[in-house]
């Protein structure tokens, strides 16, 4: 198996390209389509790269995967099926987080069932890249439809944890919950002490200025600044929601979850022929 990361500097986010060497079979997790919220407009920039690398490395792209309905960057998986074919899928529980927003954003004429996807992954299910062997684990806490993914000895865990030394994911979005976040992070951190752990989100810090996206399942256990060396669950629920408490709405969270709850895809067209994004006022 072989891992290739690209990083969005926009969004600090870390989008994956995993092959299977002996079929050339590939699989890509978060992809990135970039928006500017100020003109309203989309670019490819950072979903051609990895475009290209498929192309030059002659793969064939079998899934694009989706840890969960990101709230800091637009997906590209649209654009990247277009070009490359390829599945999408994500965790079965996004019709719990598309029936919040179709609430809050009143789009009536939206379905919550996860039609969107492609494929909706159940909470230990199997699948494959290639000849790989791949499985899920559901993972809530951040969002109700986190999932995990576990390729060989590498784990993919979206937002749920970062570095050791940045800690873990924020739980006061809707449908987030602190408690359930502890107890999915302790099904990551009961694998394979050498596992392999791929973030999705990387800011640096005060110690380390460069970025950095690959840990170990021991390195976490021992070293996490939020759930390392054996701090409780009361312990970690007190300080996450004081954290939380703190902290600003994700810069891009607004337009990214109308499109990503779509799996991606922009919202329909008015009748004039232009797309929209909603802000809800006084509301988040």
């Amino acid at each position: 198996m072989n891992v290739h990361s690209f990083f969005d500097a926009q969004s600090s986010t870390f989008s994956y390209v995993v092959c299977c060497e002996k079929t050339s079979q590939c699989a890509i997790i978060d992809s990135v389509k970039n928006y500017d919220p100020a003109s309203g407009r989309t670019d490819t920039k950072c979903a051609d790269e990895i475009i290209k690398y498929i192309e030059d490395n002659n793969l064939n792209l079998q899934w694009i995967l989706e840890t969960h309905i990101h709230a800091d960057h637009l997906s590209a998986a649209p654009y990247i099926k277009d070009k490359l074919g390829g599945r999408t899928a994500i965790g079965s529980r996004i019709c719990e987080v598309q029936k919040i927003f179709k609430g809050l954003l009143a789009e009536d004429d939206f379905s919550t069932d996860g039609r969107q996807f492609d494929h909706q992954f159940h909470d230990g299910e199997t699948f494959k890249i290639g000849e790989i062997e791949a499985r899920v684990i559901h993972t809530p806490g951040h969002t109700p439809a986190c999932i995990t993914f576990v390729i060989e000895d590498a784990i993919f865990v979206g937002d749920t944890l970062f570095m050791p030394d940045a800690g873990t994911a924020r739980c006061d979005f809707p449908g987030g919950d602190a408690e359930t976040l502890y107890e999915s992070i302790l099904k990551i951190l009961a694998l394979p002490d050498d596992y392999r752990i791929f973030i999705c989100h990387d800011y640096g810090s005060s110690s380390r200025k460069e970025v950095a996206n690959m840990t170990t399942v021991k390195e976490e256990k021992q070293e996490n600044i939020h759930v390392g060396a054996n701090k409780t669950k009361d312990e970690f629920i007190k300080m996450r929601q004081e954290r939380d408490a703190t902290l600003d709405l994700p810069f891009l969270m607004i337009p990214s979850v109308q499109v990503n709850m779509r799996a991606g895809a922009l919202p329909p067209q008015e009748k004039n022929g232009v797309r929209y994004i909603k802000i809800p006022i006084d509301v988040l």
